[in-house]
């Protein structure tokens, strides 16, 4: 009889061990779909702030140091973002 109450109570430890497991999963999915969500919106963002550039480009022909500084701080900071995301899936 003692042993049918241990092996109840390892079985009882193992389901509450499943339990936090499978809570643990889903949480780390919704986390990740997040992360996916993010990069996501940040590639279109990059995506759009390299249209402008090209466009910036296409449109000028001088050459205006300061808006090139301004694109370049703006693509800098979206490809770092991206970055820590990414970083950030693969932990």
């Amino acid at each position: 009889m003692e042993a049918l109450d241990q092996l109840s109570k390892k079985l009882d430890t193992l389901l509450k061990k499943h339990a936090a497991t499978e809570a643990e999963n889903k949480r780390l999915k919704d986390t990740v779909a997040a992360q996916e969500k993010s990069v996501a919106t940040l590639q279109k963002k990059l995506a759009s702030l390299e249209q402008g550039m090209v466009s910036v480009h296409l449109g000028k022909t001088t050459n205006n140091q300061e808006e090139k500084d301004n694109m370049r701080e703006q693509l800098d900071s979206v490809i770092t973002e991206i970055d820590k995301i990414l970083n950030t899936l693969n932990d």
